[in-house]
């Protein structure tokens, strides 16, 4: 494929979509192709630009903020792309919303969407999700009508980085299955050293965003329940207090540390022993990609697109969402076994390099790319 003028757009400042657009960007740029970011300024936004992507610095704060989206739609007209990817939900909305001007003024333009999760109060119906939140009157009517709409009027392809959520967008928003591509994410395994920790007390790891869908609290309380293994948080977030109070009592006292939010959760995967994800949904999460690379068993829920990720048994253990009785005899197996742990840390370190680097992502969706284009 010839080199062609790519823009990832996204809204958010941080999060998995905003990591993900950026590495996809840095690795198209290595491949030859013009790559731009339209988006807020990023803790990544310098190295990106050190690394030959063109960012835009264009915030769009809110769904009301149409100065922004009107500055972003500007930029967009003005770069004439070959392909637009959308990488977040008002990206989407956005972008899309302009898709049939930009092909009007120039054919073969591509349009390309990935639906990186689903919101909470849908979360459920996604095979092995829990509900996350309360589902509230309007989001069958925003997130599932609303966004089928906006597919059909905008054209293009839509990518889901799992299988678990491609059904969901097909027999839930009800999208036509030929134009959903299942584009795993992937990650930069040479970034990640192998851990290889030296330390008399085994330390797990958990990463993340510390708001309500993603269980904290199961997971403090299953540390709990497990004598002999320490636990790290890295992430900040709404309900940092609350995970800062549950911490500090005397059952977790001493055992947990709390970082903060990081620019990079590698050094930490690194001196890890055991990586520990507890969300009630999830889609294919980088934290998860990371942590593997890192050779690190898995303590995980099975919910969205993670048992396609980790074989229960091979990479690591599995547990039904909100079941903090299996969370914690799955710590206590894994705590207890070291020699397990460097088994299961082993063939997760395989399982990435096989099927999960960002080549293998970009790889497919520069096939996406080419599809949209052809209409």
């Amino acid at each position: 494929m010839t080199g062609l003028r790519v823009v990832q757009v996204i809204t958010q400042d941080a999060g998995g979509p905003v990591d993900h657009a950026v590495d996809v960007a840095t690795a198209l740029v290595a491949r030859g192709h013009d790559s731009h970011v339209v988006g807020p300024r990023t803790s990544r936004t310098d190295a990106t630009r050190a690394a030959g992507v063109t960012w835009h610095e264009l915030p769009v704060t809110s769904k009301r903020d149409v100065r922004g989206a009107t500055d972003v739609a500007g930029r967009l007209w003005a770069l004439r792309p070959d392909v637009v990817h959308l990488q977040d939900r008002r990206a989407g909305w956005l972008g899309r919303g302009m898709a049939p001007a930009l092909r009007a003024r120039r054919s073969g333009v591509g349009v390309v969407y990935t639906l990186h999760g689903v919101p909470d109060g849908l979360s459920d119906l996604v095979a092995g999700n829990a509900r996350a939140a309360v589902r509230r009157r309007r989001d069958p009517l925003l997130y599932l009508t609303g966004e089928r709409l906006v597919s059909r009027w905008g054209g293009g392809r839509v990518v889901v980085p799992s299988t678990a959520v491609a059904r969901y967008a097909v027999d839930h928003v009800g999208l036509p299955p030929r134009v959903v591509d299942v584009v795993p994410n992937g990650v930069d395994a040479d970034r990640y050293k192998t851990a290889c920790p030296d330390r008399p007390v085994p330390r797990a790891v958990w990463v993340g965003v510390l708001a309500p869908v993603k269980r904290v609290g199961l997971l403090l309380d299953a540390v709990a329940g497990v004598p002999g293994l320490d636990l790290q948080v890295v992430g900040d977030g709404p309900l940092r207090a609350e995970v800062a109070d549950r911490a500090g009592r005397a059952d977790l006292a001493g055992r947990v540390e709390l970082t903060g939010r990081v620019a990079d959760a590698a050094p930490y995967l690194a001196e890890a022993d055991l990586f520990v994800l507890t969300s009630a949904a999830e889609n294919c999460p980088l934290a998860l990609l990371e942590a593997m690379a890192s050779g690190l068993p898995v303590v995980s829920t099975r919910v969205g697109g993670v048992p396609e990720v980790v074989r229960d048994g091979v990479d690591g253990l599995l547990c039904p969402a909100d079941d903090p009785d299996a969370l914690r005899s799955a710590l206590r197996r894994l705590t207890g076994d070291p020699a397990l742990r460097v088994r299961l840390g082993a063939s997760a370190r395989r399982r990435v390099l096989d099927g999960y680097t960002l080549d293998h992502c970009v790889d497919r969706l520069l096939e996406t790319y080419d599809a949209s284009r052809q209409g």
